[in-house]
């Protein structure tokens, strides 16, 4: 391969990789705009924009991975991409948040496609350093992502309206099926394909779960997800309703955003030598105290905490969250041998799922304060903790090995 057509790959990579995080980030400061035009009904209000979106994620995570290993990462990807631009027209019409909320969940599903298939993809061309390199490249995208993001959903709705934003990401949705179709080959060699088998993914998915340590795992990655997904869910209201910060939140979210790429820098330089047992623990920690910081600075002030404070706790929380993502799904993946592939479906699908719910629980408390925001970082952290530890002291057992 030239080093030209190695760029190109790698950019495609990335962008394809940064659809998720672009989805939910660039929305964020659209929230209110939505909800203005789009009145909150009795089961559901613009939270759920974000919230419903990762739950469409658990069912797109679920299957297309095994459709990707039997049909090859090309079909699987254009596909998702398909799916996600379905869900994104659903959403540019909508004429109410019944409609809109259909279409995020149709994205949700959709966006696994690329997610998933663009890692298979560089498992299947890349190994040892040259697979290190590639993740290194996509890894500096995931942290700029969440930074950019509201900044650029900010400006298309004040200058076009927040349906702009779904246009944006449907025009996005093309360009990159366009690219991956005409630019790229399939990467899964047809002897490698494994037969679509539901009684054999049914079974491998049972003798998953049925390993203590990666169902008690599981939970807890969920339980973080959600903590990270509460704060998405709820920062432009916080913003907006507790501080009166409108204009000002893409740029104040984007330097609590960086909390996560500082943290899992120093967890690449600290892992090897502590070990990702104690850097979890760690993060654990800290994101309980970030919490509990977070929930008692709210209570003494009716729900209205300095801005110095929450955002001292709510970076804190992003720091936490940058250090447990990587041990967590490493510590997890352990024990699942010659059946990672499908593990890493059922690991991302079940903590998407987890997180929905502590995320959808959090936000049906919110009124206009801090307060639901720290209590769910605070569980979150204190019952992940507790997870972790229980599953700590399962015995360890060999890898899952394939039937």
């Amino acid at each position: 391969m030239n080093r030209i057509v190695w760029r190109e790959r790698l950019v495609l990579y990335a962008l394809l990789t940064s659809l998720t995080a672009l989805s939910i980030d660039a929305l964020l400061p659209a929230l209110r705009l939505i909800e203005a035009e789009l009145p909150p009904t009795a089961m559901l209000d613009p939270h759920h924009v974000v919230s419903l979106f990762i739950f469409g994620m658990v069912f797109g995570e679920l299957c297309l991975g095994p459709i990707s290993d039997a049909m090859g990462r090309k079909p699987a990807l254009v596909g998702g991409l398909v799916l996600y631009g379905c869900g994104t027209l659903i959403c540019l019409w909508a004429g109410s948040l019944e409609w809109l909320i259909l279409g995020r969940i149709l994205q949700g599903a959709g966006v696994s496609g690329p997610k998933i298939a663009t890692r298979a993809m560089i498992r299947d061309q890349y190994q040892g350093d040259a697979m290190a390199r590639v993740m290194s490249f996509l890894f500096t995208l995931f942290i700029l992502v969440p930074m950019v993001a509201p900044a650029v959903g900010q400006w298309i709705a004040g200058s076009f309206g927040w349906r702009m934003i779904f246009g944006g990401y449907l025009v996005t949705a093309l360009l990159l099926g366009g690219w991956l179709t005409l630019r790229h080959p399939e990467t899964l060699r047809p002897e490698r394909r494994v037969p679509l088998s539901v009684r054999r993914l049914g079974r491998n998915a049972f003798r998953i779960l049925g390993c203590a340590r990666v169902s008690l795992l599981i939970v807890a990655t969920g339980l973080v997800f959600g903590a990270q997904l509460t704060f998405l869910s709820l920062a432009a209201d916080v913003f907006a309703d507790v501080y009166g910060i409108t204009h000002g939140f893409p740029y104040l979210f984007a330097g609590l955003a960086a909390g996560i790429g500082l943290a899992s820098f120093l967890n690449g330089r600290l892992v090897q030598r502590f070990g990702s047992d104690v850097m979890a623990r760690a993060g654990f920690i800290g994101l309980s105290l970030s919490g509990a910081t977070m929930t008692s600075a709210a209570l003494v002030s009716q729900g209205h905490p300095p801005l110095w404070l929450f955002l001292s706790a709510g970076f804190a929380a992003f720091c936490a969250i940058g250090i447990l993502f990587g041990n967590l799904n490493a510590m997890a993946m352990l024990d699942l041998g010659q059946v990672a592939g499908l593990g890493a479906s059922l690991i991302a699908s079940l903590s998407s799922l987890v997180a929905t719910g502590v995320a959808l629980a959090a936000s049906a408390f919110y009124a206009g304060t801090v307060t639901p925001m720290g209590s769910a970082i605070l569980f979150a952290g204190a019952a992940a903790l507790l997870l972790s530890e229980i599953a700590a002291r399962r015995p360890r057992r060999a890898p899952v090995p394939a039937p």
